[in-house]
């Protein structure tokens, strides 16, 4: 079995840990609170139990993440301290004269031994069963639902600039071989950020090369296996990064920010009991369904639900009737997030739609009729319009402006809005602070503001991992607190 690979081996020494290391040090305290055996269960089947020489400790490797969200710190670092920190050794299961595990092996252990396994779910629902079992929370829950935003660790750049960056790569490398090719080649694009120009000058570099022998040249089929990978890219998105699955959203009709959203749901607890991450374009209240029958699957029954205005939509009303709890959230005037036609969607923030390349709409305006609901009509930038690789069946060839129209029917919500109308709403809302508190907790204390690593998996480790800290510190001043 994996769990018998690595044991604490005996030492003179372990008695130091009893003597250095106080009975109310938070390390301590995690360790004595829960079991950490059910790690070895969820990653037997990513390690090799028959062939090759013993792993490190899996719950080992799995500590050391969990001390990098603790204390903010990199890879090298959280390896370098555990050299002489005694309260990191006791925590990791290391004899005081232990040698260290090599920092890349914790780049290792994210990418290979915790794929395809729910990290994130996983360890909420550790919790909330730790929760439970302490008697710490109540199972008939309410929630309250928020999303909170996080930083790529890459800027985005508009895709005719990256393409036209990895075009030079792909000449740079044929010109070590084959300074003559400068003379096929065709003319470099003057406008950088026009899409379409770029991505037809890519695929009549791309097309030259092909026909000449440095071709076959390992160094030039790597630069040019990825070109092909974006200009394919290109046609579904207007901006690129080295994070290739973070996405621009908006806070805000003037601000917005390149990263990833994760939705949240807590209890009146303030315990973190359901995840989701998503890229950053994301609308917020699309995700209320996953968050409830997550909770459900945690052990708990959902009666109420606080959340903003994009929680308000049609499809989130019909859940909760389906699902029977109240839903605090007081109705967006556009009535629904979402416009399953076309892929438009509400950002509830910048008070404005997003269209499917991620642009946001620049004016609004309200169209009253006689006869027909009253009609916002939205405008986007047709300029953006014309260049955007998802303008066919959007876009009018020669069209002077491009515009949305949301009908505002007034009459399809009338128990909502009878509903949030009484004292009893309005004495439940006032419990939505605590999230905006936990979102604060989990960006300023643990650095959830910034991913760490690129790519949605990567931001799930460090959701999964941050989220899991934070629910057993609470899960620890709850303890104090009975």
């Amino acid at each position: 079995m994996l769990e018998k690979q690595e044991s604490l081996p005996l030492s003179p020494y372990s008695n130091l840990y009893d003597l250095i290391i106080e009975k109310d040090n938070e390390l301590r305290r995690i360790n004595e609170l829960i079991d950490f055996s059910f790690i070895y269960k969820e990653l037997e089947d990513n390690y090799c139990l028959t062939n090759g020489r013993n792993a490190i400790c899996p719950v080992r490797m799995f500590k050391y993440l969990l001390l990098k969200r603790m204390y903010k710190l990199s890879d090298r670092d959280v390896v370098k301290r555990s050299k002489y920190d005694m309260s990191f050794k006791y925590f990791l299961d290391m004899a005081p004269e232990d040698s260290v595990i090599d920092p890349s092996s914790l780049t290792q252990f994210r990418k290979l031994r915790l794929k395809d396994i729910n990290l994130l779910d996983l360890l909420i629902q550790k919790t909330i069963e730790l929760a439970v079992e302490h008697d710490l929370i109540d199972v008939k829950a309410t929630l309250i639902v928020d999303a909170t935003h996080s930083h790529s660790r890459h800027r985005s750049r508009s895709a005719g600039q990256y393409l036209n960056e990895h075009a030079k790569a792909v000449r740079k490398a044929t010109y070590e071989f084959d300074e003559s090719l400068k003379e096929k080649y065709p003319e470099k694009p003057t406008d950088e950020h026009d899409v379409k120009v770029s991505m037809a000058y890519c695929e009549k570099l791309i097309e030259v090369v092909e026909k000449e022998d440095v071709r076959n040249i390992p160094a030039v089929q790597e630069k040019m296996n990825y070109l092909k990978e974006l200009v394919e890219e290109c046609q579904e998105t207007t901006e690129l990064s080295a994070d290739r699955d973070a996405r621009t959203g908006h806070k805000s009709e003037d601000t917005s920010f390149f990263g990833y959203k994760t939705h949240l749901a807590i209890s009146d607890e303030r315990l973190i009991v359901a995840a989701e991450v998503t890229s950053g374009e994301k609308s917020d209240g699309k995700y209320l369904r996953n968050l409830v029958e997550k909770s459900e699957k945690a052990g708990l029954t959902v009666e109420t639900v606080l959340g903003d205005t994009a929680y308000s939509g049609k499809d989130n009303l019909i859940l909760a009737k389906e699902k029977e709890f109240q839903l605090v959230s007081k109705l967006n005037p556009m009535l629904t997030n979402e416009r399953k036609d076309t892929g438009f969607e509400f950002n509830k923030d910048a008070d404005m739609y997003v269209c499917p390349a991620g642009h946001l709409a620049t004016k609004k305006y309200v169209k009253n009729r006689k006869d027909r609901n009253a009609e916002y009509q939205y405008q986007f930038d047709i300029e953006k319009c014309k260049v955007c690789p998802l303008r066919d069946g959007c876009y009018k060839e020669g069209a002077k402006s491009k515009t949305l129209t949301v009908s505002i029917k007034s009459t399809e919500h009338q128990e909502q809005k009878a509903f949030q109308e009484t004292e009893l709403f309005k004495e439940l809302a006032r419990d939505r602070y605590m999230i905006e508190a936990k979102n604060s907790e989990l960006k300023n204390r643990h650095g959830y503001d910034k991913a760490t690593d690129s790519g949605l998996f990567g931001m799930e480790i460090q959701g999964a991992t941050t989220i899991f800290v934070t629910n057993l510190k609470r899960i620890m001043k709850l303890i104090d607190q009975k």
